[in-house]
């Protein structure tokens, strides 16, 4: 790698906090008392980073309000937000802090093996129901409505119980999730997403995603993403891409156009506000990649989700 122009101070901290973390694909340590590992955590936490394993995940936000990746996908997120995520699809959840400030137990998740349901299923056949489920679930699932409502009070009760209790919960979980109706699923990730992770790739777009999420409003460059994690731009480009499927201007597009859907569905500001308040330079621009991205204009998509 070669040296890159000097950060500003902000950046600078940033780059050196995020330099000093682990970012290995997780691993997951197995619960021999239970069949599915339970588990929560605080956000910032040193699991809540762009990471990926071979286990599936469900994971429930229980606090709080954010930005979320899955895969290529793209999002905002807030308390009551069960997802569901294939073996290998990496992800990542950050959570909107104000300085030095701790959202405890932020998030309660289950992970399990694939292969444990596959031994399972051998011997209990119903269990074959979930097999389209986690078929699904390589793109990422985000669940809606009752569905994900019902969902949540299921990971919380599998936390709460033991023995028999906690697998009866378990397969309710698993029952809710895999009927549930399709309105009430959106797929996430696009189904040729492909990413070349290993532990270095998941260091630098983790240090990548930090900078972006926290400055997407303002100003984001390339440039100083590449100097973060010490490459010349055309090296950094070409690796960004690599490791999540994605251009890195596509990812700052993304994310800025997730925020404006939720600021639409959320208050009353003017359009035009609401363009450069997410970081778009002028309203005509704002449009046109708001209508490639979602199909209708800004103002087509208030009138229908307020409604």
């Amino acid at each position: 790698m070669t040296a890159a122009e000097p950060l500003d101070g902000a950046t600078a901290r940033l780059a050196e906090r995020l330099l000093g973390m682990h970012a290995n694909r997780e691993v997951i340590p197995p619960d021999p008392n239970h069949s599915v590992r339970w588990h929560e955590h605080d956000y910032p936490s040193p699991v809540a980073r762009w990471n990926y394993h071979p286990e599936y995940e469900i994971h429930l936000i229980r606090k709080g309000t954010g930005k979320f990746i899955v895969g290529d996908h793209i999002g905002t997120f807030e308390a009551g937000q069960v997802s569901l995520v294939g073996s290998g699809l990496p992800h990542d959840w950050v959570s909107d802090l104000e300085p030095g400030e701790v959202l405890e137990k932020r998030d309660a998740v289950i992970q399990f093996d694939g292969k444990w349901v596959e031994q399972t299923a051998a011997l209990v056949p119903e269990l074959a129901e979930l097999k389209p489920l986690l078929e699904q679930s390589a793109r990422g699932v985000e669940f809606l409505g009752r569905s994900a409502a019902s969902a949540a009070a299921s990971i919380e009760a599998i936390g709460a119980s033991t023995g028999l209790d906690r697998l009866r919960h378990l397969l309710e979980l698993f029952t809710i999730l895999a009927r549930a109706p399709q309105e009430e699923r959106r797929y996430l990730a696009d189904e040729w997403f492909r990413p070349q992770l290993d532990g270095q790739a998941a260091a630098v777009v983790d240090m990548v995603l930090e900078y972006v999420f926290s400055n997407h409003a303002g100003s984001v460059k390339m440039s100083e993403a590449a100097a973060m994690v010490g490459m010349p731009e055309p090296t950094f480009s070409k690796y960004f891409k690599r490791a999540t499927g994605q251009n890195f201007s596509d990812l700052v597009r993304k994310l800025r156009l997730a925020h404006a859907r939720r600021l639409l569905e959320r208050s009353e500001k003017a359009i035009s506000e609401i363009c450069y308040e997410v970081g778009f330079s002028n309203l005509s621009n704002f449009n046109r990649h708001f209508l490639n991205d979602a199909g209708e204009t800004p103002r087509q998509y208030r009138q229908r989700v307020q409604s």
